[in-house]
């Protein structure tokens, strides 16, 4: 018997008064795979990922994790099931070093809540140490978050999401305000929590180069729709990809 799909996303539809953000879309990630969304501000990446995690509702559609259909799940649930969700802006405590930062996420998935969770549970040392190194952040454990640049930010807060038991991870404009190089970092990171962890990926993009980096399969986005599916050379000579995202100027 073949194994169901990790999340399978059916005819999803979010109507705003008249305004359709997300258009009958379909899709599917099997357990262990990297996928990109590629698409310009305001086609409805950041809706779908709302959908996703619970904080809006369908007006149509089925969303399926592990069988399971959570479109009407809360979001606490959601996230209990283990799909976990990184905002563009760091969702970080810019008053705490880097370990303490790392200190809360690992009370947190122990069962305590925000910065109170140090005074009541003692977080293992050896397993934040693990992933300050995973995530490129080992020698800045003492440092505070304000001393740290915004990639490593970044990198830290996909750190604290690691810290619980995550089976999806959603990355929402993961390189957005960073310099060349911080986003090839962000995208080796990618690559290998999903080649060497294992780790069901997905992440939504605008940034060519990202996608480009991350060599996985790609649905591009517009008006709402899935306009385009395949890897990144087949979408960017897709006609369509290349007159609503990419421009006449590149036919």
């Amino acid at each position: 018997m073949a194994t169901a799909p990790l999340l399978q996303v059916v005819g999803l539809t979010k109507r705003f008064g008249g305004v359709v953000a997300v258009n009958d879309v379909s899709f599917e990630l099997e357990a262990g795979s990297l996928h990109t969304i590629l698409g310009p501000n305001g086609c409805g990446k950041t809706t779908l990922f709302n959908l996703i995690d619970g904080s809006l509702k369908p007006t149509a559609g089925q969303i399926l994790f592990s069988g399971v259909r959570i479109d009407s799940m809360e979001p606490h649930r959601i996230a209990r099931m283990g799909i976990a969700r990184k905002f563009q802006v760091p969702g970080v405590f810019g008053e705490l070093s880097v370990a303490q930062n790392l200190e809360v996420a690992l009370a947190r998935a122990d069962g305590a809540n925000g910065m109170v969770a140090l005074t009541l549970v003692r977080p293992s040392i050896a397993r934040r140490d693990e992933l300050a190194e995973l995530c490129g952040l080992s020698e800045k454990l003492e440092r505070t978050v304000g001393e740290i640049s915004h990639g490593e930010r970044q990198r830290l807060e996909i750190a604290m999401l690691l810290a619980c038991d995550v089976s999806l991870l959603m990355l929402d404009e993961p390189t957005a305000g960073m310099s060349v190089s911080e986003t090839q970092s962000i995208a080796r990171l990618v690559k290998q929590l999903n080649v060497e962890r294992g780790l069901t990926i997905l992440a939504v993009e605008h940034d060519l180069g990202f996608v480009r980096s991350l060599d996985a399969p790609v649905l591009v986005a517009n008006g709402g729709k899935i306009i385009a599916r395949g890897d990144y050379e087949t979408i960017r000579n897709d006609p369509r990809v290349i007159e609503s995202y990419l421009g006449a100027a590149h036919a």
